[in-house]
C-alpha cells in the first residue's frame, strides 16, 4: 500500500496537507508545526499499551507525509501530478520516525509553553483553531475546551465570543449543542476544570517541578487522571443512556449529532 493509500485509510483522506491540518500555501515552517500538533495526537508514548501498535502506524504515516511535504523536490512533485515517489529515501520503512521526531523537535519546558501560550492566544492561528475545534465536535464545548490548545476554562468566555463572531457571520452553522448548551452543562465543565487545576498544582508540588524544568512527568500524570475521569463518566453514561452515550465522548473524531 502506497502511502497516500496509507493516509485514506488511517486519516481518512489521500491528501497529505489535509493530513497535516495545513493549506497547500502553507510555508516550510507551517507545515513544520502542522505535523508537530499532528504527530502529538497520535505520538505513541503518550496512549495506552493496547492502543501503541495503532499510533505506532499512524504516527509513521505523518512521519513520511512530513517528509514529503518538507523536501522542496518532493513537494513540488506532488504538488505538480499528485503522486509521491515511494521509493525514495525518506519513505523507507526502516528509518526510526520517533528518533526522527525527537531530533526535530526539542524537549518542552515550561518556559516553552509559556512562550508559545503568549503568542498564540488572540492569534488567527487561534481563531482557526476554534473554528474548525466547533466545526469537528459539531459545537460540544466540552469537546472544543479538551481539543484547544493551551485552553483552561478561564478562556472560554473567549473563546465563545470567537465561535458565536463566526456563526454570525456565517462562517460556521448554529449548532444547537452551541447555543442550547444548558448552564448545569457549563457549571460542571467548570468545576471539572478547576479541580483539574487544582491537582495539577499538586502533582507539580509533589514532583518538584520548578520553572524550567522538563513537563513530561507532569503531563503523564494528568492525562492518566484526565483518561480515567472520562472513563469512568462515560462508564455513568452509558449504565444510563446505553451504547449511544459512547459515541457522545469521542474526541479524536468528528461526532454525528444534531444540528
Amino acid at each position: 500500500m502506497g502511502l497516500l493509500e496509507q493516509c485514506e485509510a488511517a486519516f481518512g483522506s489521500a491528501d497529505l496537507y489535509c493530513v497535516l491540518g495545513v493549506r497547500r500555501e502553507a510555508s516550510p515552517e507551517e507545515i513544520r508545526r502542522g505535523y508537530r500538533r499532528a504527530s502529538l495526537r497520535v505520538h505513541p508514548d503518550r496512549v495506552e499499551p493496547d492502543a501503541k501498535e495503532e499510533a505506532t502506524r499512524r504516527f509513521q504515516i505523518l512521519g513520511k507525509a512530513y517528509a514529503v511535504l518538507s523536501d522542496e523536490e518532493q513537494r513540488a512533485l506532488y504538488d505538480e501530478q499528485g503522486t509521491v515517489d515511494e521509493e525514495g529515501e525518506a519513505l523507507r520503512d526502516e528509518w526510526d520516525w520517533q528518533e526522527y521526531w525527537r531530533l526535530l523537535f526539542k524537549k518542552i519546558t515550561v518556559k516553552d509553553i509559556e512562550d508559545f501560550e503568549k503568542n498564540y492566544k488572540g492569534s488567527e492561528e487561534e481563531v482557526a483553531d476554534v473554528k474548525a475545534a466547533y466545526m469537528d465536535f459539531e459545537g460540544d464545548m466540552d469537546s472544543i475546551m479538551q481539543s484547544v490548545l493551551c485552553a483552561d476554562y478561564t478562556d472560554e468566555p473567549r473563546i465563545r465570543k470567537i465561535i458565536e463572531k463566526a456563526i454570525e457571520s456565517g462562517e460556521v452553522p448554529r449548532y444547537k449543542s452551541f447555543v442550547k448548551e444548558s448552564k448545569q452543562k457549563m457549571t460542571a465543565r467548570k468545576r471539572r476544570a478547576e479541580k483539574e487545576a487544582r491537582e495539577a498544582e499538586k502533582t507539580k508540588d509533589e514532583l518538584g517541578l520548578s520553572g524550567e524544568d522538563d513537563l513530561k512527568a507532569l503531563i503523564e500524570s494528568r492525562n492518566k487522571d484526565r483518561k480515567k475521569e472520562t472513563d469512568d463518566f462515560l462508564a455513568q453514561l452509558e449504565a444510563k443512556y446505553g451504547s449511544n452515550a459512547k459515541k457522545a465522548g469521542k474526541k479524536t473524531s468528528a461526532k454525528k449529532g444534531k444540528k
